[in-house]
Formats: C-alpha cells, structure tokens, sequence
C-alpha cells in the first residue's frame, strides 16, 4: 500500500471519497472498522488493528472493504483494488467502529493526570506484515489529579498503551451517536440498529425520544422489534405502542406471546386499545389486519380549506395523504355510512370555500375488510391508488390500506436485510 503519510488521524479521513483503481468512485468513508486486543507484555501487539473500512454507497446503504484492498490513502482520497462485497454491513461481535464507538468515550490517563475524552486516534503501518494499527489518541483532559494544576480541556497527544486499557472501556455515549445521526431516516437508523450487538443496541434505542424510536421500530424486523419491546420496561414499552401506527402495533403485540400481549393493551390509553384490539381480531393477510384505521375522514360539509388542513399535518404519511375519505357522522372509524373519497390533486383545484361533498370520486368501490392481500393489490394496481378505502359488511369505513402496508406484506421476510436476500455470516473471510 502507498501513502504520503507515516502517521495517519482518521478523523481527518472520515468523508473522504473511496476510489476503484479505474478511477471509478465506490462511495465515502464513514468509519473504520477495529479489532480491539486485551493488553499483555508487549504493549504493541495490545494495539487495535484496523481491518476494514465502512463506505457508503449509492442509495445510503454502507458496506464492507477490507484493508488488504486498500492500495492508497492520502489527505484527499482512498484507492482500493479487486472486487468489493456489495452487501450491507453488519458488525460482528469482536469487531467495533472507531468513530462510532471509540469517539467521545473516556479513558484513564495512566500518569496519574486523571480522565480524558477520545476526539480523534492516529493509525500507522506496524510490523513485517504492515498491519494498520491504532497507535495514539488525540485526547481532551476531562479532569486534573494527584495535585497537579492541570487545564480542564486540554488537549494532548497520548500513546494506545499510556491509557488504562483502553480496550475494556466503554462505549461511546449513545447521546452521542443519536447526535451523529439526527439527521437520518427512521429507516436509516434501523438499518444501522440491525448490524450492532444487542446490547448496543439496546443502548441506542434506550435514547432515542419516543416518537422516534416508535418510527424506527416500524423500519425494524420483528424479531429485532420484540427484543427492544421487551427489555426497555413495561411502561416504556406501552409508550412506544401508543406512539406506533395502530397497525404497526398490532403487528408487533402479534408477535408476543399472548400473556404478554394482553398486558400490554391493558395498560394502553382506551382509545389507542381500542383500535389495537380490533386489529387484532382479523386474519392474516386480510384487507382488516393490514389496514390503518385512523386515515383522513371527513364529512361531506367540511371545506377544501379544512381538508387541506387535515393534510398538511405532519403526523400523515404521504400516501395516506393522497386523498381524504368522506362519511356521514360519526367520523371515528368505524364511521357512518361510507359516501367516497376525494384526491388531495382535486382539492388543490377548488376554492378554499367549496365543500369537498361536491368533489367526491364515486369511481372507486371500497374494498371488504375481509378481502385478501391479493384482492387489495390488484385494486390499488388496477386504478394506481396509493390508498384504498376500506369497509365492513355495513358499509361502514372501518379504516384504510396504503400502498406501503401492501408492499411491507407482499415482499419476503428478509427484504430488510440483503439486496440478494443471502445472509451475511455466509459470505467467505471478511478481511482478504
């Protein structure tokens, strides 16, 4: 490998751009990947070793290059060669991300001069086989000891084995992650939650604000979605339900055993129970268990002018904001007679004034709580809706199925996991 520099910090790589040997760009660094060791006479061999790089490619998604493709670093790009992995990183258990974990934590100065906290870390070249390894912090004093006068905040330059064992500490603070990534899809921190340990994990998800963590469980598979559930605290957990789509909810909730199920829909607000409970009552795979039942019902004297109102809240997704469903009173599902709907494209064309009664779309049948999955996605196909209405054997609206409820149901299991649905563990030797 070349590089125009002995001693390399990796914050000042972080962002950098990742080239093929054509010149071709892979994507940009977000992290290094590190094998912490536990210390022993040779302090050097106690160093991290650096075996990988994560890139992020087109479409957000991050993957894996190992160090041994790695042929050039410089200040402004990195060069690698061969054949990279296109599947979606997943951290293993002996592996930890330098500025995802080691970033921001603190360590003990072994001087006697107190604590400090990791902002940055060199990496440099070792040994016959020219290993990269970890082989100083950048750290800011955090505190002063012995009676010495020390300046809180100041920053030094400490050798890997000067710190008290460095690799038993612990991780970086979860605030400080979820500060990182505050700009993030829900989805996009789910996919980052799928690839840590459990306890990590757990960690992470313990932070984050309820509103958020309810849209990221949503993006989560379920088995990831229980673990969560069940080890934040049973109040916690009633929080997060209540946060959730009623439907997200009750998809959940089928997951746990029905003991533990119940529990917790006991300890729901009624209304949200409610809504939960009657979810629950559908068969799988029927237009009831897929479908939201609070979408945007209005009655046939509200005005464009209140309907756009209804829309431009924050809490619809856009697909459920395609249209507003118009029933006579009550407008709680399930509702009074069910009359049609109006297109939000519609709306736009009328005065703020004019009662959405006189714009409804009569075209379009309701489809039966009791319809199968394949009955809803030939409906919504057919006349290329993005949300369909939905009604019991009275006609009553009793919720509505979105163009993404029918996605999440019609694609495998595993679609949250690889692009080619093969799972990670079974790709060969990570490093090489």
């Amino acid at each position: 490998m070349s590089t125009n520099l002995s001693k390399i910090f990796v914050a000042r790589l972080i962002g950098l751009d990742v080239f093929d040997p054509l010149g071709d760009r892979l994507g940009r660094l977000r992290d290094l990947v590190v094998l912490l060791r536990p210390g022993g006479r040779d302090q050097s061999m106690a160093r991290p070793i650096v075996v990988g790089l994560v890139v992020e490619v087109l479409g957000k998604k991050r993957v894996f290059v190992p160090m041994t493709r790695v042929t050039s670093i410089d200040a402004d790009q990195i060069i690698c060669t061969g054949l990279v992995n296109l599947r979606r990183f997943e951290q293993r258990g002996a592996e930890t991300l330098a500025v995802g974990e080691l970033f921001d934590r603190t360590v003990v100065l072994l001087d006697g001069s107190g604590t400090a906290t990791v902002e940055d870390m060199a990496m440099q070249q070792v040994g016959n086989r020219g290993d990269w390894q970890i082989t100083q912090l950048f750290v800011r004093r955090s505190s002063s000891a012995g009676g010495l006068i020390r300046r809180r905040g100041e920053t030094l330059i400490v050798d890997w084995e000067d710190t008290d064992d460095p690799s038993n500490a612990g991780h970086q603070p979860a605030t400080q992650w979820i500060s990182q990534h505050e700009e993030d899809q829900a989805a996009d921190i789910a996919d980052e939650l799928r690839g840590m340990p459990e306890k990590r994990m757990l960690e992470i998800a313990a932070e984050l604000q309820d509103e958020r963590l309810a849209d990221v469980l949503e993006e989560l598979p379920e088995e990831h979605q229980v673990f969560i559930l069940t080890n934040l605290g049973n109040e916690r957990a009633v929080t997060l339900l209540e946060e959730m789509d009623p439907d997200d909810a009750a998809d959940l909730l089928n997951e746990l055993p029905p003991e533990d199920a119940e529990k917790f829909i006991t300890m729901m607000e009624p209304e949200d129970a409610e809504d939960v409970r009657r979810l629950r009552t559908y068969e799988e795979g029927t237009a009831g268990s897929l479908m939201t039942p609070v979408p945007i019902v209005l009655s046939p004297e509200a005005t464009v002018a209140e309907a756009l109102a209804h829309i431009r809240q924050e809490e619809i997704i856009p697909a459920a904001a395609s249209a507003v469903l118009v029933c006579r009173p009550p407008l709680e599902t399930p509702t009074g007679k069910y009359l049609g709907f109006v297109h939000t494209q519609r709306l736009l064309r009328y005065p703020p004034p004019e009662a959405i009664g006189n714009l409804i779309d009569r075209s379009i049948e309701p489809v039966s709580d009791m319809a199968s999955l394949e009955e809803v996605a030939r409906e919504l196909a057919s006349y290329d809706l993005t949300i369909l209405p939905i009604v019991n054997d009275a006609d009553r609206l009793v919720g509505a199925v979105t163009i993404d409820d029918v996605l999440d149901a019609l694609l495998p299991d595993d679609w949250r996991t690889y692009d080619d649905g093969t799972p990670i563990r079974k790709v060969g030797k990570r490093y090489e």
